[in-house]
């Protein structure tokens, strides 16, 4: 297995991405019984290194055993078991239509591997957030070269023993290192880059592809605001965005970052959240990563007054669930996606000044609404624009394998899960089949312009 240690050099990386291309060019991976082992190697290695993948959550994120079960593990075999059932109805041809001047002739589209995917994994979700696309590259049939976050160290070295155990370097290789062999990775020619992290991150990686015109999925973030009207059951949506916001600490793409309350409920609102944070959270709520983002959150607890929470442990890199009021749209934890346990809640006016206030800023990768009034839920679909929406939930939208998962603008670029990790994975051919006879001769054109009922008879062969 390659690690960063091993890979030093761009020419190292150049090696490493020839060999999986030449792999890739035998066709090995394009057999769907090549592929639906592959996909069954991968859940027998998330069973047998469960324990591995529990332990290394719990040393870099701090996340009790039955979260990150759920959070890491699951979800990810849930991917595979899913690829793996529909593996061949996804790979079959989709048939087309052809023109009458085409006959008689059939057309179909197929779903094709690019050949050598980049997946670059972040540190939050480590293994899911990694895996879960790889599952998608393995199914498409391409090769893959996974970079792991630093971030997660423990996480990052468990990912390079499965992959060493499980699949040969031209096949499947994990690269640990910092930002610098992130960097080096990105300078190399790749068939399809898969991205999960910040935005800002993301551009680069855009940058990075556009110079050899890689496509790419960015799946990014952003801040995901979250509409409580006035009709709201407050008790459960403040149990749920609650629940939603401070899992992992925060530090997930899809949470909550901010809350638009009615002003008229407001007050029922921040005190049934208050509740449901001692309920939920009362040990607190993980680890933050790594001592700048721990930094920069502590730097925010300022921007309002906390009703909740507040406090925060230097040694441990914690943070209590905070929730903040009396926050300006112009304070600082308004101006960035916080990715910490740090909530704060805006009364508003009415629906039009929560509406206006999600259109100021850039497009979410969700948004989560609220309500029992379905004339407010269609203004609010019809009116916003994010990457997905969520009705009277947060989160869950995520876990439904059948659901496109992704962003739209700054949030992100493509999506996938499910049958959309699969053809995130591959590219449309489109493939015409005729015979040489009968070969018309009214389509080879001739002539000046064609007269009216020449142009209707064109018109006619060119319906399909």
């Amino acid at each position: 297995m390659s690690s960063s240690a091993d890979l030093a050099s761009g020419s190292e990386f150049a090696a490493l991405l020839a060999r999986q291309r030449a792999f890739f060019a035998s066709g090995s991976t394009r057999p769907a019984e090549f592929r639906e082992r592959q996909l069954d190697l991968l859940r027998a290695t998330l069973q047998r290194f469960e324990p591995a993948m529990l332990d290394a959550v719990q040393a870099d994120l701090g996340r009790e055993a039955r979260e990150a079960w759920l959070g890491e593990i699951l979800l990810v075999v849930r991917e595979v078991e899913l690829a793996r059932r529909q593996l061949r109805r996804w790979m079959r041809a989709e048939r087309r239509g052809v023109p009458w001047i085409a006959w008689p002739g059939r057309a179909e589209v197929r779903r094709e591997p690019f050949g050598v995917a980049g997946i670059l994994g972040p540190w939050n979700y480590p293994f899911y957030l990694t895996l879960s696309p790889l599952v998608g590259a393995l199914a498409a049939g391409n090769c893959a070269v996974v970079k792991v976050s630093e971030f997660a160290p423990h996480c990052a070295e468990v990912m390079a023993r499965m992959a060493a155990e499980t699949f040969s370097p031209e096949y499947v290789t994990v690269v640990q290192g910092d930002r610098t062999v992130g960097e080096r990775l990105l300078g190399e020619r790749f068939d399809c880059l898969f991205f999960t992290g910040g935005t800002e991150t993301g551009r680069q990686v855009m940058a990075a592809a556009a110079r050899h015109l890689t496509p790419v999925t960015l799946e990014l973030g952003g801040k995901s605001p979250c509409i409580v009207a006035a009709d709201a059951d407050i008790a459960v949506a403040a149990r749920r965005i609650v629940w939603g916001k401070f899992l992992n600490a925060g530090q997930t793409c899809v949470a909550p970052d901010y809350v638009l309350v009615d002003r008229t409920v407001a007050p029922a609102l921040i005190e049934a959240m208050r509740v449901a944070v001692a309920d939920l959270y009362p040990a607190g709520c993980g680890r933050i990563v790594h001592r700048r983002h721990f930094d920069r959150l502590v730097a925010l607890l300022v921007s309002g007054r906390c009703v909740c929470g507040g406090g925060y442990d230097a040694a441990q890199l914690t943070i209590a669930p905070t929730i903040l009021t009396e926050v300006s749209p112009q304070a600082p934890v308004m101006q960035a996606e916080i990715f910490g346990p740090i909530l704060p809640v805006l009364p508003v006016a009415d629906l039009e000044e929560a509406i206006r206030e999600v259109r100021s800023r850039p497009s979410p990768l969700a948004l989560y609404l609220f309500t029992r009034d379905r004339t407010i839920q269609r203004r609010v679909r019809e009116e916003t624009a994010s990457g997905g929406l969520a009705v009277n939930d947060v989160v869950l939208h995520l876990l439904a394998s059948e659901l496109p998962f992704g962003g739209v603008g700054a949030s992100g670029l493509g999506t996938y899960h499910g049958r959309a990790s699969f053809a995130a994975f591959t590219q449309q051919r489109s493939v015409l089949y005729r015979p040489t006879r009968p070969d018309f001769g009214l389509r080879y054109l001739r002539g000046g312009v064609p007269g009216p009922a020449l142009r209707c008879l064109y018109q006619w062969l060119l319906r399909d």
